[in-house]
């Protein structure tokens, strides 16, 4: 079953220019200058149910973009998108009872709560009911070890133990796909390990959807089991991880050469 298909997507934004300097900031006042500059350009996919994959590119690449448009926070200029048949444009609020995002530069937790607090806060958003909430809870903790600290306003956590938390907060609804954006970012290899583990084991036992974007190739290597590389909007390469895995060379230095490829027969 196809959770997520995407056809020629396309999103353009408008940017303003200004030059160095007085004058410049003068000349964009009575004389502003406005370039537009392609994100996403014509970009078509699908995605399985239950399929583990990875979104990757450079910075500027357009993955961002992508996943906004999928999620219903940004509507495309052209194309066609659908998140378990539903049209994140028109129904977004319907959507979100469905997907969970993990932003690892960005917080969705109150820092000033405890974990446990914002599980409830998150479960009377989501409409479930408190006896249900609980349960979910205390599974939940169980699942990501988290009984230690359930209890410990968030600005005490370590970089580690919040992001278990993010994640953790973002099944309390049970998505059924969830988008993860550079989850294991500023973490040590240690605490790295351990959110992988976790992010096999949703996928295992709750036959979670994983979307995922990442520039740590280990990550991609060790979760994913299709790859699809983005490079100016457009995508360069959609293959399972089998195929990159033919070569000896490491993955990173593979992924260098398709780029420049790509380029070069762009150019």
């Amino acid at each position: 079953m196809k959770v997520i298909e995407a056809e020629n997507l396309s999103k353009t934004f408008r940017v303003k220019r200004k030059e160095k300097g007085m004058k410049g900031s003068i000349r964009a006042i009575f004389n502003p200058r406005t370039e537009e500059i392609k994100a996403v350009d014509g970009v078509s996919f699908s995605v399985d149910e239950g399929e583990v994959l990875a979104f990757i590119g450079p910075n500027g690449a357009g993955k961002s973009t992508t996943i906004k448009m999928l999620t219903g926070i940004l509507y495309p200029d052209g194309g066609r998108v659908e998140v378990l048949g539903i049209d994140p444009i028109k129904k977004r609020k319907q959507l979100a009872f469905q997907i969970g995002t993990v932003f690892g530069q960005k917080e969705q937790l109150w820092t000033h709560l405890t974990p446990y607090d914002n599980f409830c806060f998150f479960g009377a958003i989501y409409d479930i009911p408190e006896r249900e909430t609980e349960k979910r809870i205390r599974e939940i903790a169980d699942v990501f070890e988290l009984s230690g600290f359930l209890n410990t306003p968030v600005r005490n956590l370590s970089l580690g133990q919040r992001i278990r938390c993010e994640i953790a907060a973002s099944l309390l609804h049970r998505p059924r796909v969830l988008f993860l954006d550079e989850p294991t970012i500023g973490l040590d290899p240690v605490v790295k390990e351990s959110i992988r583990s976790l992010i096999r084991q949703m996928n295992r036992e709750f036959h979670t959807t994983i979307f995922l974007t990442s520039h740590d190739i280990g990550d991609i290597e060790k979760l994913c089991r299709r790859i699809i590389i983005v490079n100016s909007g457009r995508i360069v390469l959609d293959e399972p991880m089998e195929y990159l895995k033919f070569s000896d060379e490491p993955l990173e230095n593979i992924i260098m050469k398709i780029y420049q490829e790509k380029e070069s027969v762009r150019q």
